[in-house]
């Protein structure tokens, strides 16, 4: 079975990507549904968070207040360093257990959406890289339309290497300006290629 790990920086156009791979039967994990999983109330993530940013970080449900989360960790690198040593590790321990599964069912591909691919440097495990990117317009465009605000998205695009750094990693590249069906065809051509 061959590994793919899909990358690309903030609204470029994962998740797009990751549903047209699904559409074509290819099985799909993204570590930030894990990274929600980890989190969830009596995991033990959960216990290590509120003990390194306190009490305050936990909702009266019980359940992890993400925002409050992201406006401190995005603020202070030491801060997204420290979450990030808490949550990586257990996140891989679930990606590698899900990829394993598909190996033992004979899916000969499998997909693992990774924002901080490179960063975390799980290239090694993997067969090939997928990187997502567009213009820095349309993502600045994209993330607006979500209604981050300007000093939210340039904290979230300081804590990911720049998209060009990534494009250059990669093995092969798609290009999200045009609309979804030239997306797709780029998703086509690289399954074609690997299959």
């Amino acid at each position: 079975m061959k590994v793919l790990g899909l990358t690309g920086g903030i609204g470029m156009g994962k998740s797009a990507s990751a549903q047209l791979l699904r559409g074509r039967g290819v099985p799909v994990v993204d570590t930030d549904d894990l990274a929600r999983q980890v989190v969830e109330p009596g995991q033990p993530a959960l216990a290590e968070i509120v003990a390194a940013f306190g009490p305050q970080i936990v909702g009266p449900d019980g359940r992890l207040r993400r925002a409050e989360l992201a406006r401190r960790v995005f603020a202070d690198p030491a801060a997204r360093r420290r979450l990030e040593t808490i949550l990586h590790p257990r996140i891989r321990v679930l990606w590698r257990a899900q990829v394993e599964t598909w190996r033992a069912e004979g899916h000969p591909l499998a997909v693992v959406v990774i924002p901080l691919l490179f960063e975390t440097k799980a290239e090694a495990e993997l067969n090939a890289t997928i990187c997502v990117a567009c213009s820095a317009a349309t993502q600045q465009q994209r993330l607006r339309a979500r209604g981050w605000p300007p000093e939210q998205i340039e904290q979230r695009l300081q804590a990911q290497w720049p998209v060009e750094t990534k494009i250059a990693r990669a093995d092969y590249l798609v290009w999200t300006e045009a609309d979804l069906d030239v997306h797709a065809a780029q998703i086509e051509r690289i399954l074609r290629r690997l299959v």
